[in-house]
């Protein structure tokens, strides 16, 4: 069973570019109105909201800096104002650990911004306090703003870093090991309420969270890691929106391959191809293609390098 999203509304935030910004893209083509929440457009997101200003589906841009709970209430806010019920919310904005909030840079470290007497991380605002948060208040939008019995979706993006461990990483992999298990918790909000909360775990995404910074990049070797492109993820976001089930081959729509069951706490990892990520006894992404960065171990070996500086993580006096 297919239900469309013409006609419909959509909050994402982070759209202003890679994955979020195909999401947007997808559903303004299907007829959806989408409100981008970030922090500014790159081209070519402007390009989008231009194309949209006016006609069945439009694109709206509203400034917004997630990790402010009064921007989030905004947001919801203006999205309202501008097309009335919402359908369909992605808190996608998400960083993928910054020199400038790092396990390895700690707080009060030259590189890092958090403050070491702040008493929070950047990059777990941004990456699990802010989904949490905007998953909230999308809930009580839907209870409290509903018109019509028209199916509720909240989006998520995981990782299959929310599968892996990864010593260069660690807060990052935290972070989507949370998102996964917020979207698992809330699985019967579905049968409740018709409010379906799902997720994405993408493996190595050619978007600027990678291409943007040299320190990821050293880590994918061209000749052997696949990428897996923000439109192929985009698509399966697409799917759990409006599908029963989701082809395991990525652009399959003809029904006649492998399906995969949609339903509130789904998670779909999303490389070359799709699978369901189970709760349990999951074998994990394995090196399937678009799954692999070969020269992991550069950012790991770095890791190390810095934790032989000495003093490192003490206060500074």
């Amino acid at each position: 069973m297919s239900i469309s999203v013409k006609g419909k509304s959509a909050i994402i935030t982070g759209a202003g570019s890679g994955i979020n910004l195909s999401f947007a893209k997808l559903l303004a083509e299907n007829g959806c109105n989408v409100l981008i929440a970030d922090l500014a457009l790159r081209p070519e997101a402007q390009v989008l909201v231009d194309e949209h200003k006016t006609g069945p589906a439009r694109v709206v841009f509203q400034e917004t800096n997630v990790i402010d709970w009064v921007q989030l209430e905004r947001m919801f806010e203006v999205a309202e104002k501008e097309f009335g019920e919402i359908d369909i919310v992605c808190p996608g904005a998400g960083v993928y650990e910054p020199s400038w909030s790092n396990f390895w840079r700690p707080p009060g470290s030259a590189e890092s911004k958090d403050s070491a007497s702040g008493g929070r991380y950047a990059l777990i605002d941004i990456n699990i306090t802010h989904p949490i948060r905007t998953t909230q208040l999308a809930i009580a939008h839907f209870l409290n703003n509903r018109t019509s019995d028209r199916p509720k979706h909240i989006v998520h993006i995981s990782s299959i870093a929310g599968q892996n461990a990864a010593l260069g990483t660690p807060i990052y992999c935290a972070t989507k090991h949370a998102i996964s298990g917020l979207v698992r918790s809330l699985a019967n909000l579905d049968k409740k309420f018709g409010i379906r909360v799902t997720a994405v775990a993408p493996g190595v995404i050619k978007t600027p969270l990678w291409t943007d910074n040299p320190e990821k990049m050293k880590m994918v070797d061209e000749g052997a890691d696949e990428w897996v492109t923000p439109e192929e993820v985009a698509e399966v976001m697409l799917a759990l929106v409006q599908q029963e089930e989701v082809s395991e081959i990525i652009g399959d729509r003809s029904g006649h391959g492998p399906q995969l069951k949609v339903e509130g706490g789904t998670i779909l990892e999303v490389s070359k191809t799709v699978r369901a990520v189970s709760q349990f006894n999951d074998p994990g992404p394995g090196r399937r293609p678009g799954n692999t960065a070969s020269d992991y171990h550069a950012i790991e070996e770095e890791s190390y390098q810095l934790l032989s500086q000495e003093g490192w993580g003490l206060p500074k006096i």
